[in-house]
């Protein structure tokens, strides 16, 4: 039976629930309709230590400013000076964006749910069996983060967008309502992302498809982000995957001092890309990381994802001295070290170094990573991981909900 529910009420029920409640914060408060895009399309807010600018295009996140150890603002993440680019820019990396309404890959481009197979729109990995593409990647050509959202509400602090996603839209069953919001507070920036199936049981899973810098491509010694430190405490396993990077099923020991151990200590990006262990770790012919590694927290019995001191992943740069800390509630973390960035990705006006020909006003290869909090990849081709519960949703059950604090704070060490 159809839910009947219109877009407002929903709304009214959700909003409440929007103010993710991070380490250290409450959420945000005084909502009001009555703030707007600038002159570039951007909607802004502000706390203690950060400005940030977002686009109703993928809801996307189009800056992120804060000053480093020297005082000196760096937008570090990135994107385009003005909204309408990002309608334009044909290879659409998916900046900023929520991938949605399934992130990551889907095999195939094929599930199943309940003895029904479906088959949604392929989009990557084209061959000659299936020139349209072997997989779906972030939910096909005309995934959320391709689509306008539209502005519920909009605070100095806090921000929030809805879309709706047709039953049969890029071939997933039924309709979707969400909502994402985005708030500011205390050198934090949160982030809840809540979803609804409307009329059919389909697969939901969200995230943030932010490409980082914490050098703001401006550090004079290098325009990689390999100097950043990264640190998974929790992560001693990742998902296994083909050379074309969808899951195979296998749950893989990450081994203390491998490629793919960031669990035992934290290290730079490029520590050990020189190994040939780093060849073919992001697939076929690719040397870095487009990795999903497994958040493993109940070992140590009953937690508080939002308790401080219990982040999933630390990104840290020496040069800058800005480090974030990313404290969720979701169960796996992939990050992309920049592997297939050529240099034809202009920056910002607010970023990188000016009249030096040793650093193009572009992002080459590894010049950035993207962080992603999400559910285990695929899992809804491998019934055996048992994460129907975490990603099949549907009319009458709970919503698909996930929440995150980026925690943001100036250190002088890498080790910190």
């Amino acid at each position: 039976m159809r839910l009947h529910t219109s877009l407002a009420s929903l709304g009214a029920l959700l909003l409440p629930l929007t103010a993710a409640q991070s380490p250290g914060g409450t959420g945000s408060s005084n909502i009001t309709s009555s703030l707007g895009p600038d002159e570039h399309g951007f909607y802004w807010i502000y706390s203690e230590g950060l400005t940030a600018a977002f686009i109703p295009y993928g809801a996307s996140i189009a800056k992120l400013l804060i000053n480093d150890k020297y005082g000196v603002q760096r937008d570090i993440v990135a994107g385009f000076d003005n909204a309408t680019a990002y309608t334009l820019d044909k290879a659409h990396p998916h900046l900023g964006g929520v991938p949605g309404r399934y992130a990551n890959r889907i095999q195939n481009s094929t599930f199943e749910i309940d003895g029904e197979t479906y088959h949604v729109d392929p989009n990557e990995n084209p061959t000659a069996d299936a020139p349209d593409g072997a997989d779906t990647l972030h939910g096909g050509h005309d995934g959320w983060d391709y689509r306008n959202f539209t502005v519920v509400s909009h605070s100095n602090d806090s921000i929030t967008f809805s879309i709706v996603d047709s039953d049969g839209e890029q071939g997933f069953p039924g309709e979707v309502i969400s909502y994402i919001t985005y708030t500011l507070h205390d050198f934090t920036w949160d982030f809840k992302m809540v979803a609804i199936a409307t009329t059919k049981k389909t697969p939901i899973m969200l995230s943030s498809h932010t490409y980082w810098n914490l050098d703001g491509f401006a550090n004079n010694e290098t325009n990689t982000a390999l100097n950043h430190t990264f640190y998974l405490p929790y992560s001693g396993q990742r998902v296994g995957v083909d050379p074309i990077l969808i899951p195979t099923g296998d749950i893989v020991a990450n081994k203390k001092g491998s490629v793919n151990d960031f669990w035992s200590a934290p290290k730079q990006i490029g520590a050990d890309l020189g190994k040939s262990e780093a060849e073919g770790n992001c697939g076929f012919n690719c040397t870095g990381y487009d990795t999903c590694w497994i958040v493993s927290r109940g070992q140590d019995g009953p937690y508080d994802w939002k308790a401080e001191g219990g982040f999933v992943a630390r990104l840290q740069s020496e040069w800058s001295g800005i480090q974030v800390d990313v404290y969720t509630d979701q169960e796996a973390f992939q990050m992309y070290s920049c592997n297939g960035q050529n240099g034809t990705m202009p920056l910002k006006t607010t970023q990188g170094l000016f009249d030096n020909e040793d650093f193009p006003r572009t992002i080459p290869q590894y010049g950035c990573l993207v962080m992603e909090v999400e559910d285990w990849i695929d899992a809804i081709n491998h019934p055996e991981w048992q994460r129907e519960s975490k990603q099949i949703f549907g009319p009458g059950g709970d919503p698909y909900v996930l929440q995150a604090s980026y925690v943001f704070s100036i250190n002088d060490t890498a080790s910190s």
